[in-house]
């Protein structure tokens, strides 16, 4: 080992032309906040800023040097003695030697090399370590190093770690904390304290002997530190908001274009709402697991569109794929408001009477999912329980073309299909448009753009760009509006979607069944805040039962519950006041007819005698 210290030496002088050190930089990064100023992901560049030790309690650089380098504060960059030490060690087991890199050697490997074995790499390694040291101070060089180690879980930089582990930032970290974190870089899986905890604990002892050993800690303070045990989240506690912030980044990156410097993006995502919808969506798919539920998406929008949830799957360590804007499923029965507006706009009133019986349009017929039929019923009853024969029937009577045109007006960006099953929500769209549809029953019938950004500002405070909100253009008029907004109202109260309700708030909503229960929903709203739910499978199987008024209708209200003391909200407005009837034409104004003189009296005609 020794004998490579002078061959690393050598090769360093050997060189024709070493080249200078190279900059120890990163790529810019985007931090995106939460609507209220919390930490939910970075972009860009993998490393954190350079560490300032000052800003850290001084067991946490003590810890990190006490197990990986306890010389760190002597040596010129590489440890001699060390290497001796673990030469002797590696003979006396027999196997080649290991280990004796110190933090300065590693802090080269990760800026400027690679993990080759290699014995150039190896000397080149020691050479870096020399320049380094030469190059920057102790304290800069520890810095360095904390913020561009690797800490398992996606973590790289001390702070990252910090916020993964434990949920807070590397400045709060205790003791114990510190020695748990210490405990990663000899090999962040196996002692992951998430996945790991006995090894990390017993790691973390490790950490603490040694520090106590250099007198970095009092013996006192390592016992009362052994005997701590800090919550470690079994996942970071942002980790439900990685979906939302892939989506956030790309459009960060519409509005604003590459990242040219650091930027702060604040976004429109609550993150304890989010973080409660996927515990809740986990609970409930664990519910229904053995019918077959395996994945839920959830998407909550204020009445202005602004995503407030986005959750785009159960797991995002197993499966990045975002669920909420990127599968396109059936929507079911709940693309049947769509065909109810259309009527209403046509002129039909909820009162009007229909007749569930059997049809057939163009050699199609469609079942509901009850066997029986009801006969003549209201259009409003029709949707509260989800008539198929209905749907269908209305669709094909006030044209199918015209529903696919009041979807799209309202938001709906995939193809729409204008078969007669359409009616049933047979075209394909993702929980996001679906949200954004619906938000116009929930805001007084505006249309709404659903996005996630509010602002971007340079790392210098300049404010580079602002969200504008949508021109308020109204896509619903009254009385269609509230009529379609008191259907629904009963699909909660009566119908489909009982198992959404929740007393004390004005809830209304649409229940959705896709064939052979491959997908169902839950879309529903009250006064300016819109909730989709989807559950189903990525390998688009038939669940087994699973109606959008069970487990999707379930979530819903579970999530809701929540959002509804933490969100905006308020009764459904009804919308703009229907237009007054035109006042009935006034009856015509004739002017008299011309006065007509007298004729004057007759003249008496003389009898006369011509002359003669």
């Amino acid at each position: 080992m020794l004998a490579l210290v002078a061959a690393a030496l050598s090769l360093g002088l050997d060189l024709p032309s070493l080249p200078p050190l190279p900059p120890i930089r990163r790529e810019p990064q985007a931090r995106f906040l939460d609507r209220s100023g919390a930490l939910i992901g970075v972009r860009g560049g993998r490393f954190a800023p350079p560490v300032d030790l000052a800003k850290l309690p001084p067991y946490v650089p003590a810890a990190f040097v006490a197990i990986e380098d306890r010389r760190f504060w002597e040596h010129p960059g590489f440890d001699p003695m060390g290497m001796a030490r673990a030469m002797l060690e590696d003979l006396a087991e027999g196997r080649p030697a290991q280990g004796a890199s110190t933090i300065t050697q590693q802090l080269a490997r990760n800026l400027f090399l690679n993990d080759d074995k290699s014995l150039e790499r190896k000397g080149r390694e020691l050479v870096y370590a020399v320049e380094l040291e030469q190059s920057y101070s102790k304290r800069q060089i520890l810095g360095l190093y904390l913020s561009r180690i690797y800490f398992g879980e996606g973590a790289w930089g001390i702070e990252a770690a910090a916020q993964r582990y434990f949920g807070h930032s590397a400045a709060r970290l205790t003791l114990k904390e510190a020695a748990m974190l210490a405990a990663l870089p000899k090999a962040p899986n196996d002692y992951d304290p998430a996945t790991a905890p006995e090894k990390n604990e017993a790691r973390a002892a490790e950490v603490l002997a040694a520090m106590a050993a250099s007198g970095a800690i009092t013996p006192r303070q390592r016992a009362r530190a052994l005997a701590q045990h800090p919550h470690v989240w079994k996942e970071a506690p942002d980790a439900a908001a990685q979906w939302f912030v892939d989506w956030a980044e790309w459009e960060r990156g519409v509005a604003a274009g590459p990242l040219r410097g650091d930027e702060t993006v604040v976004t429109t995502l609550d993150l304890p709402a989010e973080r409660q919808a996927q515990a809740l969506a986990r609970a409930e798919a664990a519910r229904y697991a053995r019918a077959g539920a395996q994945q839920a998406a959830v998407v909550s929008l204020s009445g202005e569109g602004a995503v407030r949830v986005m959750l785009g799957g159960l797991d995002y360590r197993s499966s990045q794929f975002n669920r909420a804007v990127s599968a396109r499923r059936q929507a079911g029965s709940a693309w049947k408001p769509f065909v109810y507006l259309t009527a209403l706009e046509a002129g039909r009133s909820p009162d009007a009477i229909e007749v569930d019986e059997p049809v057939t349009i163009d050699g199609w017929s469609p079942r509901d999912f009850e066997p029986n039929f009801l006969g003549p019923i209201t259009l409003t009853t029709a949707l509260a329980q989800s008539i198929n024969t209905v749907a269908a029937r209305l669709a094909d009577e006030i044209g199918r073309p015209n529903v696919a045109a009041t979807a799209k007006r309202l938001g709906i960006v995939t193809p729409i299909n204008t078969e007669p099953a359409m009616a049933l929500g047979t075209s394909l769209v993702d929980p996001l448009e679906m949200a954004g549809a619906y938000a116009a029953f929930s805001n007084g019938g505006r249309f709404v753009v659903p996005y996630g950004v509010e602002t971007i500002r340079a790392d210098s405070g300049q404010l580079l760009w602002r969200h504008r909100p949508t021109p308020a253009v109204q896509v619903i008029a009254n009385p269609p509006l509230s009529e379609l907004q008191a259907m629904m109202r009963q699909v909660v109260a009566s119908g489909t979607g009982v198992g959404a309700a929740i007393p004390g708030y004005d809830i209304a909503g649409k229940t959705g069944t896709a064939s052979d229960f491959r997908d169902a929903w839950f879309c529903g709203f009250t006064g300016n805040l819109t909730t989709v739910v989807w559950m189903g499978r990525d390998d688009d199987k038939p669940m087994r039962g699973i109606t959008g008024g069970s487990a999707p209708a379930q979530l819903w209200r579970a999530f809701m519950r929540y959002a509804l003391r933490r969100l905006p909200n308020g009764p459904i407005p009804a919308g703009p006041p229907p237009p007054a009837p035109a006042p009935a034409p006034a009856p015509p104004v004739l002017s008299p007819p011309p006065a007509i003189a007298a004729p004057e009296p007759a003249q008496p005609i003389e009898d006369t005698v011509p002359p003669t």
